[in-house]
């Protein structure tokens, strides 16, 4: 069995790409979903733990 280690930058990437999923959620659901919220609170405080601005990923 092979394992592969994840880069920083790909932990970033892959962080970020996921944060922008939720936010495309969030803008074509017209109701309320408390877990997508709290699924955006936490993928925000990633990527401010990784030093990424997520205000530039915000739609």
């Amino acid at each position: 069995m092979v394992q592969e280690d994840m880069t920083l930058d790909e932990l970033k990437q892959i962080t970020i790409d996921y944060y922008v999923n939720l936010q495309r959620i969030k803008k074509a659901d017209t109701g309320n979903n408390p877990e997508l919220e709290y699924q955006l609170k936490v993928y925000k405080n990633k990527l401010a733990s990784l030093g990424i601005p997520s205000e530039e990923y915000e739609m």
